[in-house]
C-alpha cells in the first residue's frame, strides 16, 4: 500500500531497507545482549551508509528509514535513531572542531552518541532541569583555560588550550564549569562514547537558563549505571560529580540550550511516530497472515466478521497515523511555522495507534503471541515506551493545545 504519494524511488528504497534489515541487521540484533549497546549492529548501520544518511537528508527521509527498519528489526531502528538523537545537536550546533572530532565516528558506527536531557525529577517538564553547571574559576590573563581543569581526553584535546573562536564564554567571563547532578532514563547510557548534556547555567531562569554541552564519556567525575527496563534497548542513569567542561564543549550558545533540545525533539518526534507505524505495520502483517490460515469454527479466523472488522480497524488506524507522520515530516522539511504542533500530533497519534494495533494483534493471535520470542511478544514490550519518551502523550496534547490557542490569539 502506498501512502502520501511517495515516489517510486522512495518506495523502492523502503523495500530495500526492509530487506537489508531482515538479511543483514536482524542476525546481528539477535546476537546482542538485551539492555546493552550492540556495537556490531551500530557498525553495520555505518557500513551500509544509513548513519551518514541521518545527517544528509530531511525529516521525511528519516521517517522512511525508521519505519522501514522497524518493520523488520526494531533493534536496528532504535540503534540508528539513538545515533541521530545524540549527535544531531553536534551536527546542527557544534563548532567545526566538535563536528570534525565526533561526527565521522558517529556516521561510520564506531562512536556511540547519547542525548542526556531527562532527570529523575525533570522528565516531561524539561525546563525544570536541576543538573547544574557551576562556574569554575577565572582563566589565565591571556584568555586561555587552565590546562589542569579542561580535562579533555587525549582524543578530544586541541593542539593548544585556547577556546574555539565560535564558542561563547559564560557571562561571568570564565568559560569553565563543573557539572553536578544526575541524568536518568538516558538511552545508550552508560555505554555511549559522548553525551549531549543539558545543564542549568543560570538558576531560576527556567528554559532560558539551560546550556547544551558535548561531554565525552571519559571526563573525570562522570559515572553511570544501566537500568533494567521493559524494552530491551540500553537505558541508564548518569552521575555528574564536578565534571569539568569549558566553552569548547558548549553546543550553540550559553543559556540557549533549550532551543537545541527542542529543535532536536521537533525533528525526531515525527520519526518516533514512524517507528511506531513500522511496528504497527509489522503487527498488522503478522495478523493478516495468521487470521488467513488459522482454522476456527469450520473456516478460518478471517471468515469471522468480528475478526475481519478488527483487522480493518487496525489497517485504518495504521494508515491514518502514517499519513500524519509523513505530513509532519514534510512540514518540517519545508520549514512550516506549525512544526511543533504537527510533530506533536504525529507522535501522539502514531504511538497511541501502535499500542492499539499491537494489542489487538496479540488478542487475535491468542496465547501463542505471549510466548517469549514471538514477534508480537517482542513488539508488545517495544511499543509501550514510545508513548512516554521524547514527551509523553499528555505532553504532546499540551503542546498541541498551546499551539492552537497561540494561533487563535495571533489572528
Amino acid at each position: 500500500m502506498t501512502a502520501f504519494s511517495l515516489e517510486p524511488a522512495q518506495l523502492a528504497w523502503c523495500a530495500e531497507l526492509r530487506a537489508l534489515a531482515a538479511e543483514r541487521l536482524r542476525p546481528l540484533a539477535e546476537k546482542g545482549e538485551p539492555g546493552r549497546v550492540n556495537r556490531p549492529l551500530v557498525a553495520e548501520l555505518g557500513r551500509l551508509g544509513l548513519l551518514r544518511r541521518l545527517f544528509a537528508s530531511g525529516a521525511l527521509d528519516l521517517c522512511l528509514m525508521r519505519e522501514s527498519l522497524a518493520r523488520a528489526c526494531t533493534e536496528a531502528e532504535t540503534a540508528l535513531a539513538l545515533q541521530g538523537l545524540g549527535a544531531h545537536p553536534v551536527h546542527a550546533h557544534g563548532t567545526a572542531a566538535q563536528r570534525a572530532r565526533w561526527l565521522p565516528g558517529v556516521t561510520d558506527g564506531t562512536a556511540v552518541a547519547a542525548f542526556a536531557l531527562s532527570e529523575p525529577g525533570a522528565g516531561s517538564d524539561a525546563a525544570a532541569l536541576e543538573l547544574t553547571a557551576h562556574p569554575d574559576g577565572p582563566p589565565h590573563a591571556d584568555g586561555t583555560a587552565h590546562p589542569d581543569t579542561t580535562a579533555h581526553s587525549d582524543a578530544t584535546a586541541h593542539s593548544d588550550t585556547t577556546a574555539h573562536p565560535d564558542t561563547i564564554a559564560h557571562p561571568d567571563g570564565t568559560g569553565r564549569w563543573r557539572l553536578t547532578g544526575e541524568k536518568c532514563w538516558i538511552s545508550n547510557a552508560p555505554e555511549a562514547d559522548f553525551y549531549t548534556v543539558f545543564a542549568r547555567t543560570t538558576p531560576g531562569a527556567g528554559a532560558r537558563g539551560v546550556t547544551a554541552f558535548l561531554v565525552p564519556a571519559d571526563r573525570p567525575g562522570l559515572t553511570g549505571r544501566g537500568l533494567d527496563m521493559l524494552a530491551p534497548h540500553p537505558i541508564g542513569a548518569l552521575d555528574f560529580d564536578g565534571v569539568p567542561v569549558t566553552s569548547d564543549d558548549v553546543l550553540g550558545e550559553v543559556d540557549r540550550g533549550f532551543r537545541v533540545a527542542m529543535g532536536t525533539l521537533n525533528l525526531f518526534r515525527p520519526s518516533v511516530g514512524a517507528f511506531a507505524v513500522g511496528m504497527a505495520q509489522a503487527a498488522l502483517d503478522a495478523t493478516l497472515a495468521h487470521t488467513a490460515r488459522r482454522g476456527a469454527f469450520g473456516g478460518t479466523l478471517r471468515d469471522l466478521q468480528a475478526v475481519s472488522h478488527q483487522v480493518a480497524e487496525m489497517a485504518l488506524r495504521t494508515e491514518a497515523a502514517r499519513l500524519m507522520v509523513y505530513a509532519a515530516a514534510t512540514a518540517c522539511d519545508e520549514g512550516a511555522p506549525d512544526v511543533p504542533a504537527r510533530s506533536a500530533m504525529a507522535k501522539l497519534l502514531a504511538t497511541e495507534t501502535a499500542q492499539y494495533v499491537v494489542d489487538t494483534a496479540v488478542q487475535l493471535h491468542g496465547a501463542r503471541a505471549l510466548r517469549r520470542g514471538h514477534l508480537l511478544e517482542h513488539l508488545y514490550r517495544e511499543v509501550r515506551a514510545p508513548r512516554v519518551y521524547e514527551g509523553a502523550s499528555e505532553v504532546q496534547r499540551g503542546i498541541i493545545a498551546k499551539e492552537l490557542y497561540a494561533r487563535q490569539e495571533a489572528r
